[in-house]
C-alpha cells in the first residue's frame, strides 16, 4: 500500500512554496509515496480525514498552531518557521546569522545608518532576522520599521525614511515583499544607485533589476528534502523530542548591496 503524505503551504504561488513542494515530492518518489499539496490549515483537516495522510509537512501560518494538537499521532513536521503553541519538528533557515551577514555585508562597505524594515512581531521569522540586525549593529542600530504588511506598506515606509534628514546609506529587508516594496521606493527617489539595499528571500527577477538586488537566499529545494526525510523517519516509527534542523542561508551579492557609501 502507498504511503501519502500531506503538504500543507502557506501560498501555492510562491517560488518558494514552489520548489519546497517540488523537493517533498522528490524525495517521496524515492520512497514510493505520494504527496497530496493543498493550502493553509483550513484544508488540513480535509486532507488528514478524506486522504488519510501517513504524515504532513506544514509551513505554518499566523501566530498559533496549536490546532495541530487535534492530529496527535500523525507524525507532523514544520518547515520555514517553528510553530507556536505546539511541540513537532522544524526545519528553519538560519534567520539569526543569514540577517547578521547581510548588514556586515553593508558596514564592510563603510554603512553605519543601516534601516531595518520588518514584517509582523509575532512572526519568529521576523524576531529572528531582527535579532540578526541587532546583533551584527551591536549599540548602533539605525531607524526600524516593524510590521509592515506587503509591498505598498513597504514602499511607503521606505519613502519616508529617505525624507528624513539623517536618511539612511542603506536598508536591510526582512522579507522579499518587503524589498519588492523597498525596491520601487528607491527607484521612484532616484535613490536605486546611492542607497544600498539587501534583501531576506530571493524573488523572480531579482538579478535583472539595475541595480540586481543582492540577497539572502533561503535553499528551499534543501529545506524540503529535510523536511521530507525527517518526516519518514517519524512515519518509520522514530521516536525522540521534537527537532529544530537548521539549513543554512546564503548571501548573494549581485550589486544593490555593494553600493559604498557616498556613491
Amino acid at each position: 500500500m502507498h504511503r501519502t503524505i500531506g503538504v500543507l503551504l502557506e501560498d501555492l504561488a510562491n517560488p518558494f512554496s514552489g520548489a519546497l513542494h517540488r523537493a517533498v515530492e522528490e524525495e517521496a518518489r524515492t520512497r514510493g509515496a505520494r504527496v497530496l499539496a493543498g493550502g493553509p490549515a483550513g484544508e488540513l483537516a480535509h486532507v488528514l480525514q478524506c486522504c488519510r495522510a501517513d504524515g504532513l509537512i506544514v509551513v505554518p501560518s499566523g501566530s498559533d498552531q496549536s490546532y495541530l494538537a487535534r492530529f496527535a499521532g500523525t507524525p507532523i513536521v514544520c518547515v520555514d518557521r517553528p510553530p507556536t503553541g505546539f511541540e513537532t519538528d522544524a526545519v528553519v533557515s538560519t534567520n539569526v546569522a543569514g540577517a547578521a551577514a547581510a548588514v556586515r555585508h553593508l558596514t564592510a562597505r563603510g554603512h553605519r545608518r543601516i534601516a531595518y524594515l520588518g514584517g509582523h512581531q509575532d512572526s519568529p521569522t521576523a524576531r529572528d532576522r531582527f535579532r540578526g540586525y541587532r546583533q551584527a549593529l551591536g549599540d548602533r542600530p539605525g531607524p526600524v520599521v516593524h510590521d509592515l504588511d506587503g509591498e505598498s506598506a513597504a514602499e511607503r515606509a521606505t519613502l519616508a525614511l529617505l525624507r528624513r534628514p539623517d536618511a539612511p546609506t542603506a536598508l536591510f529587508a526582512g522579507h522579499d515583499p518587503i524589498t519588492r516594496g523597498a525596491v520601487r521606493a528607491l527607484r521612484r527617489a532616484d535613490r536605486h544607485r546611492s542607497v544600498a539595499l539587501v534583501g531576506f528571500d530571493d524573488f523572480p527577477l531579482a538579478d535583472l533589476l539595475e541595480p540586481a538586488v543582492t540577497v539572502v537566499a533561503q535553499d528551499a529545494a534543501r529545506m524540503g528534502r529535510v523536511a521530507a526525510g525527517t518526516l519518514f523517519e517519524r512515519i518509520d516509527g522514530h521516536e525522540g523530542p521534537p527537532r529544530e534542523i537548521r539549513v543554512p542561508t546564503t548571501l548573494v551579492p549581485r550589486g544593490s548591496g555593494e553600493i559604498t557609501t557616498g556613491s
